[in-house]
């Protein structure tokens, strides 16, 4: 039986920087994560894709990001139960809870903090007869590394920001990119689709719209795609592609969290935003994406926000009769449990004669 303060189910960065924020409170954290590594989406998805609203970084690389919190959380020593899912909970009579992955391993916590992203999730593929001939021969749903593609011609299909930004960061990588969408107007930020017209200009990517992929072509491997412009068989065209992508977005599924008792909302899970983060069952919160409340915004920097205020109530909850006093980290320092020791340099005050 693995014991702990802190139960964090998700490791992706929202998990990640609940520990650093639980260790300022000196309470332990232990992660369960159904993915092999630290790192959630990041890590498995787009560790390669630049981010660029996390505050102080005017751009960071997801892998980098990832391993900046590894770095930061380190003191605090989680624990990690990786490369399993948690399966199931049940809440004990002193009111703590038992969670145990689908591999048998149990956790005992008097908190939970769901920080599971979009939960489990698989690719929105494209209806095509044969495209699962080519999956990993040409066919991919998602780019982990750019290299990949280097010196190869690519053809993305898709109208959102996913789509837009791989655009235009292969445009400098791949020999040439291609960018199907089925309607004329993109669904991404304005900014990316300004930059995509304006590669397109300087030819640097083959844009067709309105038009989609409507079938795969090659032996061995992907060789070719026909493409269709206006729904009109007339205007199919043929272009020859070492690798096709089609970034559609992905279906999250909560997966058997969905069937803890929570309260479930379009596949989120509701709290109360106007505290703590908290649940419909109290001492298990859920924080970053995976929860939903009036005004809920899926960005990284407000999953940080949400860890740190659910820490605080977590705290109160472990220990009801301490009252917990903030401290800055710029005056105190941070100390870690492997006792190290953060802080700013004393100023060094001399006697005037």
């Amino acid at each position: 039986m693995i014991k702990t303060d802190i139960l964090i189910i998700g490791a992706g960065p929202t998990g990640l920087f609940t520990v650093f924020e639980a260790g300022l409170l000196k309470l332990k954290c232990h992660i369960i994560d159904a993915l092999p590594q630290a790192g959630g989406q990041c890590s498995e998805l787009y560790p390669k894709k630049p981010i660029y609203d996390i505050p102080g970084f005017p751009e960071v690389l997801a892998g980098d990001l990832v391993s900046n919190l590894m770095q930061q959380i380190a003191p605090f020593q989680p624990g990690f139960t990786l490369g399993e899912r948690a399966d199931s909970i049940e809440k004990l009579e002193d009111g703590t809870f038992i969670v145990t992955t689908n591999k048998g391993t149990k956790h005992q916590a008097p908190v939970v903090a769901i920080a599971g992203g979009l939960g489990s999730f698989e690719p929105r593929k494209p209806i095509l007869d044969n495209l699962s001939k080519f999956e990993d021969k040409g066919v991919a749903y998602m780019i982990k590394d750019p290299e990949v593609y280097r010196d190869k011609k690519v053809l993305i299909a898709g109208g959102g920001d996913s789509a837009l930004d791989w655009s235009i960061f292969l445009a400098d990588i791949a020999k040439e990119v291609t960018l199907v969408h089925r309607r004329n107007e993109f669904r991404g930020a304005l900014d990316s689709v300004e930059k995509v017209q304006e590669l397109k200009d300087k030819g640097k990517i083959n844009l067709i719209t309105p038009a989609e992929v409507v079938s795969l072509e090659g032996k061995d491997a992907l060789e070719a795609v026909i493409v269709r412009k206006n729904n009109n068989p007339k205007e199919d065209q043929k272009i020859i592609v070492d690798n096709f992508i089609p970034l559609f977005g992905l279906s999250p599924k909560l997966g058997p969290i969905a069937n803890w008792g929570l309260e479930i909302e379009k596949n989120a899970i509701k709290v109360d935003n106007a505290l703590d983060y908290q649940t419909n069952i109290p001492g298990i919160y859920a924080i970053g994406d995976v929860n939903t409340y009036p005004g809920k915004l899926k960005l990284i920097l407000c999953g940080f926000h949400e860890a740190t205020l659910m820490c605080q109530s977590a705290y109160q909850r472990i220990f009801p009769d301490k009252k917990y006093v903030m401290k800055y980290t710029t005056v105190g320092g941070v100390t870690g449990f492997d006792g190290s020791k953060r802080e700013a340099p004393k100023a060094v005050v001399k006697a005037i004669n």
